[in-house]
Formats: structure tokens, C-alpha cells, sequence
């Protein structure tokens, strides 16, 4: 999926990256815990978060992350906008609620299992349970 296609998904405002808005990413990543993010986030992905603080770029930079998306209507300061435009990130505002902005994405198909990978239910990440 573009990012383009997640802005237009969660009816996002673009901050930053209007000239990358064509990457692909493969997968979301929902976490106001930047130490979740580094743990557990494995493939290219766009951060989902309500968390406002410098720290969420510098995590995003030491996962090779391009995006992150800042929920609930929260505005970031004006200078982790420019640390992220100076670092190459996408920086998008959303208004929606965080498990809003997660379901979005997974019913549009992002993160979704390849064909054949479902759970043992026929459902995706019901053997995870």
C-alpha cells in the first residue's frame, strides 16, 4: 500500500513527505510505546501513535521507518515536524482514535497475511491467540 493510500484512508493532513507519498509499506504498527516498536516491528511499516515527543522519529530512524501517523487529533510540535522532514520521515495528523485508525488500514489489506497464510480458524492470526 502507498502512503498516499493510508493518508487517504485515515483522512490524514500530510506535515511532511508530500514528495514520498508513493512508498510502499507492507505492514502497521499501533504503539504509544516506543521499546513495543523496537521489539516487536519487523517488516516496513508506518507507525500509528498519540505519543508527541522526539523519541518516535528517532525510533522510526533506527527501524528504517518512513512514516508515522500522529492520532486523536494531536498535533506535533513544530519541531518534531522539522527533525522528521530533515530526516526524511512522513509525518501525518489524523483525527481518528487509534483502534479507528488500525481497523482502517487491516480492512483496507495492509499487514494482511499472503494468500493461503491463514490461522488454523481461516482467520488471520487466530493461531496467535
Amino acid at each position: 500500500m502507498k502512503i498516499s493510500e493510508v493518508a487517504r484512508i485515515l483522512n490524514a493532513n500530510v506535515m511532511t513527505g508530500e514528495d514520498k507519498l508513493d512508498m510502499e509499506i507492507h505492514s502497521a504498527c499501533g504503539s504509544d510505546m516506543m521499546s513495543d516498536v523496537l521489539a516487536y516491528v519487523k517488516d516496513q511499516g508506518v507507525l500509528l501513535t498519540g505519543l508527541m515527543n522526539v523519541q518516535v522519529i528517532r525510533t522510526l530512524l533506527m527501524m528504517d521507518m518512513n512514516c508515522v501517523v500522529f492520532i486523536r487529533g494531536k498535533v506535533p510540535p513544530q519541531g518534531i515536524v522539522e527533525f522528521a522532514e530533515e530526516n526524511g520521515v512522513v509525518v501525518l495528523q489524523t483525527a481518528l482514535p487509534m483502534f479507528e485508525s488500525c481497523g482502517r488500514l487491516y480492512a483496507a489489506g495492509l499487514g494482511k497475511a499472503e494468500e493461503g497464510a491463514e490461522g488454523i480458524n481461516g482467520e488471520y492470526g487466530a493461531d496467535d491467540e
